[in-house]
């Protein structure tokens, strides 16, 4: 009941809202790899503020990412899934206890910027085909947990390290949700101590995931099917516009 007693303040069409932005991200999330924390974002900190952002997408991804591993599990390249998560853990817990230090004002910043950084470097890395052994991996992969403990939208870091690691195809996708699972139980982990767990983080959180959850199996009928560049494109503008509205209220 005090779940649902979170909701109070919200209207109809806003849940809808939600909803309906958290489907749509899942789905292209499980076509691109990425877009679900970049866009959950822009949706969420009118309604809740800036602070709690971090948390809900922590909790509401193990369902999308879990369905995504599910759906991909084949293809899914497991040695190098443990080579990420022994170098990115760590930093991860650093960078989750940090982001619970911050003001609003502080995580809207933190959020819009990597948000807004996100998208160069995305296209940056793939105009440089940058490629990497194991032990690239592995340092590109603690910077990677510094980030993603802290942020939202930090996924494209992991998607491209993925790529210039010599992963494919589906093979990204499921490799990188196998990741985040464990990335954002670790996650949740520091925030419940953190005592940033409000009963409203969990509700949204549950929300967001259990719309979520058809969205991988709906992206693996599209993966071999849908163009790219189409939606990276609106997603990229997307995220861009999203990043600055951000940042310019933090400083309103």
């Amino acid at each position: 009941m005090q779940i649902l007693a979170s909701f109070a303040d919200i209207s109809l069409w806003q849940l809808a809202l939600v909803a309906g932005v958290a489907l749509i991200a899942s789905l292209v999330g499980g076509v691109s790899g990425y877009g679900t924390g970049a866009l959950m974002p822009l949706v969420l900190v009118p309604l809740v503020g800036a602070e709690p952002v971090v948390p809900i997408i922590a909790i509401s991804a193990l369902f999308s990412n879990s369905s995504r591993v599910t759906a991909f599990f084949k293809y899914a390249d497991w040695r190098r899934a443990a080579i990420v998560l022994v170098a990115a853990v760590p930093p991860c817990v650093l960078g989750a206890w940090g982001y619970t230090k911050l003001t609003n004002t502080g995580a809207a910043l933190v959020i819009g910027l990597m948000l807004i950084l996100s998208v160069p470097l995305r296209r940056l890395l793939k105009y440089h085909a940058v490629t990497v052994g194991d032990r690239g991996l592995a340092l590109g992969s603690a910077g990677y947990g510094v980030v993603v403990g802290g942020t939202a939208g930090s996924g494209v870091i992991l998607l491209s390290l993925l790529i210039a690691a010599g992963i494919e195809g589906a093979g990204v996708i499921a490799t990188d949700a196998a990741i985040s699972v464990v990335i954002g139980l670790v996650k949740i982990s520091v925030f419940g101590l953190a005592g940033v767990l409000t009963p409203q983080v969990v509700a949204f959180a549950l929300l967001i995931g259990i719309v979520a959850l058809p969205g991988a199996f709906l992206a693996k009928a599209f993966v071999e099917r849908m163009p790219l560049h189409v939606h990276t494109a609106i997603l990229d503008a997307v995220v861009l516009l999203g990043g600055v509205f951000l940042v310019y209220g933090a400083f309103k």
